[in-house]
This record gives C-alpha cells, structure tokens and sequence, in this order.
C-alpha cells in the first residue's frame, strides 16, 4: 500500500490547475464522486487510486477508488449511478452496452459514456514451477483462479478454455488472494488480466520460481479467430524477475466510462487532466504509456461523453461521428 500513497502523491503534485478551470462553473460539480476498479493486487486498483488522487488533488473533488468485481461489475454501477467513473475492458462494455452483460442480462447500459483510452489488458497466467504446469494446456483437469467474477478475466479465461478445448476447475478471488492461494498450494494456476506488469504477479516471481506464460502462435490464432474482440500482444521482456524473455498473448482495450449525466465540464476536466498529463499518469503505473489522446480511436462502438468531445475537439482528435451521440 505504501506505493500506492507515494505513487498518488508523486501524480498528483506534478502538475496544478490551469487558470482555465478556476472559471469554470462548477455549480452542479458533485462533492465526491466513486471511481470503479477492481481486487487489489491488480492494474486497475493502482490506476483507479492514483486516478483518484489526481482528481483530489487538481480538480477540487473528493474522488476514492472502490474495490470491485471489475468491468463487468463497473459497468453498471455507472449505469445505474452508483459510480460515477468506472474502469472497464471493451469486450465486457460492449456486451453492457447491447444488453448481454452476465451481471445484467437484458439491460442495454445506454446512459454509458466514454471519457478516455487507458491501456491494453494483456492476459497472462501464472503457477509455481513445482506444478509442472508451463501452457495453458496444462492447466486441464487443474484448479485455477480466473479472478473475481465479473472481472475480465473471469469473463474471458473460460472463453479461452472451451475454444482451446480445456477443462479445468475454475474457482474466483481477487489476485492477492489467488497468487497467495498458489503459493500455498490450494489452488494449481491463477489465470488473469490486468496491465503488465501486473503487480501480484511480480510479488509471486520474486518470493517463488514461477511458469508466467500467455499463448502460443497456434493457440492464439485459435482465440483471435473465435473473439475478434481481443487482438495479440507481445508481453516485453523483463516485467517479471526471472524473465528476461518476453512472450505471446491476447489483449483487450481498457477505457474509463462515466454516466451521460456527469456534468459535461467535469468530464472536460478529468479528460484534459489525464490526457495532458502523461508524465503524472507514468508514476501511477507504467501502463499509463498508453494512455494518450492518440489511442482514443481504440473505441469502436460507444458514444464519448460531451465533455470528452470537447476536449478532444481542442486536441484536434477526429471522433467518428456515430461515435458522438
């Protein structure tokens, strides 16, 4: 927790307010608003706490990061106005936004809004080398952790099984509980997503000699032909000790949504302040090198929200037009 407090306060003292924004209305501005990660142990937690603090500390607003199912879960706490930001993988915001969540099943997540691009979501896995387990294939028959239900990976790792023909146990908990859970043996392999490196990941391949592994070529073309929604990733080098080489896998966009009532210079606000700010956002996680105005484009199907729109407008970002309703 500690890097958390020093990586939140390093993001939020890098920059100030503009003059811009003292004159901004901010009369129907709310007090404090939620923002939708996921377990802790995971990116999402990370990015959503320093996310938090930036917002606290520059836009005048008592954010707080919340833990969570993850994007399955996200998505419609902003629907229904529980949350007022959230964090979500595409796949699942997609399957919201045209009434196929798992969580909400016949319920179009309409009032969802873009408000930024974050990061690919790479999916990784991970067991202690004394399993014997070093590919996906191996986890047949074993006991994995998907993380929490709800989560990306929760939603997806199944998917992968059954398109590669796998059969093995699964189980959900959030990532510092499943790494610990293979450490000691209670379960074989903690299957996740989360942007690399993925902190519980780094924690378990520093106290143990771990397998962390993704796909091979054939199985990854299998998984891109059966789920156009995922697209390959290369894992760099070096993300994990003990692994200088890096290695194959599936990604999924991640975007931060807000509710299409959130007070549109509140979403200008958050949206130039990450956007413009990507030194701030690196001490939060290294996966902020993705978060850039540049990858807004990496959203194909939902609506951005007004005050997303204006900044990018400002930016010179061309928005698609079916993309700015």
């Amino acid at each position: 927790m500690r890097f958390l407090t020093v990586a939140t306060v390093a993001a939020a003292t890098a920059f100030t307010l503009t003059p811009a924004l003292a004159q901004e209305d901010r009369a129907d501005w709310p007090s404090s608003l939620t923002i939708g990660t996921a377990s802790q142990g995971g990116t999402y937690f990370i990015y959503g706490t320093g996310l938090a603090g930036l917002i606290n500390q520059n836009l005048g607003v008592n954010a707080s990061a919340e833990v969570t199912g993850g994007p399955v879960q996200n998505a419609t706490l902003v629907e229904t106005g529980d949350h007022q930001v959230g964090l979500v993988t595409m796949g699942p915001a997609y399957e919201a936004w045209t009434g196929n969540s798992e969580l909400a099943p016949g319920v179009e997540h309409a009032a969802l809004r873009a408000l930024f691009p974050m990061y690919q979501t790479p999916f990784e896995a991970v067991a202690l080398q004394s399993s014997g387990i070093a590919d996906v294939t191996d986890m047949a028959g074993k006991r994995v952790s998907v993380g929490p239900a709800g989560g990306t990976a929760a939603t997806y790792w199944p998917r992968f099984f059954e398109t590669l023909g796998i059969e093995a146990t699964i189980s959900y908990s959030g990532a510092n509980d499943a790494t610990g859970q293979v450490k000691d043996g209670l379960i074989d392999a903690f299957a996740f997503a989360a942007g690399v490196p993925i902190s519980a990941f780094a924690q378990i391949a520093a106290e143990n000699p771990v397998n962390i592994f993704g796909f091979t070529e054939e199985q990854r073309a299998q998984i891109l032909e059966a789920m156009p929604e995922v697209a390959a990733f290369e894992v760099p080098g070096g993300m994990y000790q003990g692994f200088p080489e890096g290695h194959g896998t599936v990604a999924m966009w991640n975007f931060a949504v807000a509710h299409q009532d959130m007070p549109e210079s509140l979403a200008y606000e958050i949206t130039k302040m990450v956007m413009e700010n990507n030194e701030a956002m690196m001490t939060i996680h290294a996966t902020s090198a993705e978060t850039i105005p540049e990858n807004a484009d990496k959203n194909t199907f939902l609506p951005y929200h007004p005050g997303a729109l204006r900044y990018f407008d400002e930016a010179g970002i061309e928005i698609p037009a079916d993309l700015r309703g």
